[in-house]
């Protein structure tokens, strides 16, 4: 997309997790894409007048297909530039499509965007930025992880497997944590993080990448996520299952130390 300008923008269903604007394939039509970025999850197209946040949801994908590829159900939105075409596809509609005025300041400063927490792999990112936010803090560590306000990224399978190989209970509250083990969990996530990366990712098992490919492959790997009953890879203990804030949490209760 970067450089090349957006001739239509046809959104064939606005009923999105918020409601895509009515003006927006008027504000961009004819214009000029700056680059892309992302930060978090929600991914960011550049104009000159303004940024579109997009987010793919649970379960969407934003992919090129051929300029004369019929529509398949669950396209919503359409990006048509002269030589190439892009399709959000999202079943479950938990996506969004939104724009940000250049007038509003830094797209950074988005509701959507201003609460985020550092980038998992940025320098900021440290294990004294870690002990610090979670001082004074009573929410139990695997839902502050959750939440993202200290570092984004770490999603509800790589908190499981983080804590777990860290050594620590996901149920502590996050102002337990000492230093030394804000230390071990910092280093747990970078090494979790890094191992999906290089291994595709994990996800829902309907979810498909750009190219149609499954994105479930570090779940296979896994030393506890979606394990339930079966022996911890440590001291052969069986791992439970428990519910937080309404996702699954899988842990070893005699590995993982309040």
């Amino acid at each position: 997309m970067p450089g090349r300008i957006l001739r239509q923008l046809i959104v064939h269903e606005p009923r999105l997790r918020w409601p895509v604007p009515a003006e927006l394939p008027r504000i961009l039509d004819n214009a000029r894409v700056l680059d892309c970025g992302r930060r978090g999850k929600y991914l960011l197209i550049r104009f000159a007048h303004g940024t579109l946040i997009v987010h793919l949801g649970m379960s969407g994908s934003l992919r090129r297909v051929p300029m004369d590829e019929p529509l398949r159900k669950h396209d919503h939105v359409e990006w048509v530039f002269d030589d190439a075409r892009f399709l959000l596809h999202d079943p479950r509609r938990f996506g969004a499509v939104l724009w940000h005025p250049a007038g509003d300041g830094p797209v950074e400063d988005h509701p959507l965007l201003a609460d985020l927490g550092v980038e998992p792999f940025d320098p900021a990112f440290t294990p004294g930025h870690l002990h610090a936010g979670l001082q004074g803090r009573r929410q139990s560590i695997k839902q502050l992880l959750l939440g993202g306000r200290i570092v984004v990224g770490v999603g509800n399978i790589y908190a499981s497997e983080s804590l777990y190989l860290a050594g620590i209970d996901p149920r502590t509250p996050g102002s337990r944590l000492s230093r030394p083990r804000s230390q071990r969990l910092h280093e747990a996530i970078l090494r979790t993080l890094g191992q999906a990366l290089d291994s595709g990712g994990s996800t829902l098992r309907d979810y498909v990448n750009a190219q149609g490919a499954p994105g479930a492959y570090f779940t296979l790997h896994a030393a506890v996520y979606e394990r339930e009953g079966r022996p911890c890879p440590r001291c052969a203990t069986a791992i439970r299952r428990i519910v937080q804030g309404q996702r699954a949490t899988y842990f070893c209760p005699r590995c993982q130390k309040r």
